[in-house]
């Protein structure tokens, strides 16, 4: 038995100072996954805290005849105490204006597709609110279903997950964590793309239509945000 199942099997027995232990000797890897959630309202100390929760959770529920790594299982469940927090006590919200604004622009660019049959561009639906693509984009993001990396975008059905490695669900787990980091640090125009390809599920062609380009240059820009995206999460 090792030393750290060794400190498991004490502290599932009630050793309060093995999970102590535990805790002091994991702490860089809680911290790594709480610094993920900074800028979203809460401290990062309170948010160190609740993964150590996440990471008492996981020793209490771990099983040591599994086979599987603690940090393996522990990551995921550090995380999702985190995101169980920021979502049931409101650490991210979205206020009322932006969620009217952003009813407005749905209204209007539904009235332009269906006036122009077709897609609006960012250009025709600032024209007709009176808000500035920044504003629209802002609006959007805040108020869009949280994006899913598994979503099929594309001709050859590639997804954003394709970008990670088959490594442990551990690494995966920071990989996706990493890739999110990565898109936030995207250029403008990639960060665009990249947004309404795979969050939004539009086609090259609709997007060349959104952003007023061609569709090659979509594809350009598509493919050199992915070569980006590789380079920093690889």
């Amino acid at each position: 038995m090792s030393h750290i199942e060794e400190l498991i099997q004490r502290a599932q027995s009630g050793d309060k100072a093995a999970s102590e232990q535990l805790v002091v000797e994991n702490a860089g890897l809680i911290w790594s996954i709480a610094k993920r959630f900074l800028g979203r309202g809460t401290e990062a100390e309170d948010l160190y805290q609740l993964g150590c929760l996440g990471f008492l959770k996981a020793v209490e529920g771990f099983d040591l005849q599994f086979g599987t790594q603690f940090s393996t299982y522990a990551v995921p469940k550090i995380a999702g105490e985190i995101r169980r927090f920021l979502r049931d006590d409101g650490a991210i919200k979205v206020s009322r204006s932006v969620k009217e604004r952003a009813a407005a622009i749905r209204l209007m660019r539904a009235r332009l597709s269906s006036a122009l049959g077709r897609e609006p561009s960012l250009k025709e639906i600032s024209e007709n609110t009176g808000l500035t693509p920044e504003e629209i984009a802002a609006a959007e993001t805040a108020t869009r279903e949280v994006e899913s990396i598994h979503r099929e975008s594309g001709e050859e059905g590639f997804t954003l997950e394709s970008i990670l490695s088959d490594t442990e669900s551990e690494d995966r787990m920071l990989e996706k964590f990493a890739l999110r980091q990565a898109i936030a640090e995207l250029p403008d125009r990639e960060k665009q793309v990249i947004s309404l390809r795979y969050y939004h599920g539009l086609t090259q062609d609709r997007t060349a239509k959104v952003l007023g380009v061609s569709q090659v240059q979509i594809s350009r820009i598509e493919k050199k945000a992915i070569g980006i995206l590789r380079e920093k999460i690889m």
